[in-house]
Parts: C-alpha cells; sequence; structure tokens
C-alpha cells in the first residue's frame, strides 16, 4: 500500500550556487499534475523538471538538462519514498557553476527526496462502490453496518420491494460488510453491483 501527500510540500537547497526548489502536491490524474506544474512552474527559472507517478500511469520531464539527469531522478524519489498520485517540480536557478551529470542526478534526486521525506503523508485507500438492494424490515441492520466498515452512502432509493442503495467504502472491508449482512439479515440484502 502507497501513501500520498496529505498536504503540498516544498524543500529548498543549494549546491554549488545553484538553487533547487523541489515541490510536491497530490494529483489524482495526469491533468491534475500538469495543472500543478503550470501553477507553480517559475518562467524566469533555468529549468523547470517534473516526475509524476500516479498508479502504473507516470511520466517527467529533464526540461532541458542533459537527458535522464532531472526527470528519471525526481520519478526515483517518489516510488523511493513509497508514494503514488503525487507531481514533483524542482525548479533551478543555476548558479554559475556546471554539476556535471552526477551532480545534476544527486542534486535533482536529492532535493525530491528530502521534499518528499519530509512531506506529510496519508495512507492511500482504494474504494469499491456497490450497490445492495435490501427489505424495508433490515434498514436498520443496513445502516449500523454502514457506519461499522466505514461505508459512505452515496445514493439511496426507494420502491414496493424496499431500499436501494449505491455505498462507497474501503475494498478491504467489503467482504466482511457482506459477511455482517448477510448473517444479519438471514442473507435477504442483495449486492447487485460492483465497480
Amino acid at each position: 500500500m502507497s501513501d500520498t501527500l496529505a498536504a503540498r510540500a516544498s524543500q529548498l537547497q543549494e549546491v554549488k550556487h545553484s538553487r533547487f526548489l523541489a515541490q510536491a502536491s497530490r494529483a489524482d490524474n495526469a491533468d491534475e499534475a500538469l495543472a500543478f506544474l503550470r501553477e507553480i512552474g517559475d518562467p524566469a527559472a533555468t529549468h523547470n523538471c517534473w516526475a509524476y507517478r500516479i498508479g502504473q500511469e507516470y511520466r517527467s520531464s529533464d526540461d532541458g538538462e542533459p537527458s535522464g539527469t532531472a526527470g528519471r531522478p525526481i520519478l526515483a524519489a517518489i516510488d523511493g519514498q513509497g508514494f503514488d498520485r503525487v507531481m514533483v517540480v524542482v525548479t533551478r536557478w543555476y548558479g554559475g557553476i556546471k554539476l556535471g551529470a552526477g551532480g545534476l542526478v544527486r542534486a535533482y534526486g536529492g532535493a525530491a527526496a528530502e521534499c518528499l521525506r519530509l512531506a506529510p503523508r496519508e495512507p492511500l485507500v482504494s474504494l469499491a462502490t456497490v450497490e445492495l438492494a435490501c427489505p424495508f424490515d433490515d434498514l436498520g441492520h443496513v445502516h449500523a453496518a454502514l457506519t461499522a466498515h466505514k461505508a459512505v452512502k452515496q445514493d439511496e432509493g426507494f420502491d414496493e420491494s424496499g431500499a436501494r442503495l449505491r455505498i462507497q467504502l474501503p475494498v478491504d472491508r467489503l467482504d466482511a460488510l457482506k459477511s455482517q449482512l448477510r448473517d444479519a439479515t438471514r442473507n435477504r440484502v442483495r449486492f447487485v453491483g460492483a465497480g
């Protein structure tokens, strides 16, 4: 299980007179990641290098630095710190001393890793959305079970046969919820869809 950021984070480091500002934000999709880059990238800086990891999707950019010296080390820092759904931008203001390829890798990767190491974390919880149907007499059992399993009711409808609810809950609680409702209602609750 990975973590994501609980809040934005930043870390400024200086390496041989060049300043490296690492800034990180949660990003649940590529559009959010690139919007963060547009928001905080400094057009007056020498480079705005970046990387994001969103599940199996990832991208990185060296933004004019030699190939592989900035974006990939930033991505390696995201993965190395155990983060997902995160975008990191490292902005560099050149200080007049060339760092060489190894120095750039260490500077970009190090700034990103230190930023993430100090960042506030929160566990990334996978959610399931399911629909269930139950007779009116079992609604009390259903609502009690939803609370016990951290389920959030998204929609509820009624017809002559009872209630139909769409709920969202942590994936790892779904089997326990089904089991509790089966036992509490003598198997009268029907799960009609999962997503």
